[in-house]
């Protein structure tokens, strides 16, 4: 699992319970998976499809810092599938985890557009080109 963004757990993020609220962190995977998405598809016309079941593990709490983490499960013809793990920066406790991110490649049309893409790149090998 590769671990891209960390973001700090202010008192806006917090629900009545007085820990990170899901739904804000939802929105920060659906966000890291989207700019995820668009680097590997080099393309910025990606969605999200469909999240699988989201596990709620462990609780982050006001000044905890949380990391992001994604991994490619299967490259599809105009999908990409990711595998997502949450945790916490200084304790390393697990915080979410989403077996399955699709995510789809589209045309200017907004329909599903093939992406030709069958393996992870990274930015160095682009620039080695």
């Amino acid at each position: 699992m590769r671990f891209h963004t960390r973001k700090w757990v202010k008192p806006e993020d917090l629900n009545a319970n007085g820990t990170l609220f899901g739904g804000k962190l939802l929105a920060w995977i659906d966000e890291e998976a989207a700019l995820y998405s668009i680097v590997q598809l080099e393309n910025p016309k990606v969605v999200t499809k469909f999240m699988s079941e989201i596990n709620f593990m462990s609780a982050a709490k006001q000044g905890d810092i949380v990391e992001i983490g994604l991994d490619v499960v299967h490259f599809g013809k105009s999908s990409l599938v990711l595998r997502c793990e949450v945790r916490n920066m200084m304790t390393r406790e697990k915080i979410i985890t989403i077996e399955n991110i699709t995510m789809v490649n589209l045309g200017e049309d907004g329909k599903p557009k093939p992406h030709g893409k069958t393996q992870i790149e990274f930015i160095e090998d682009r620039l080695k080109k």
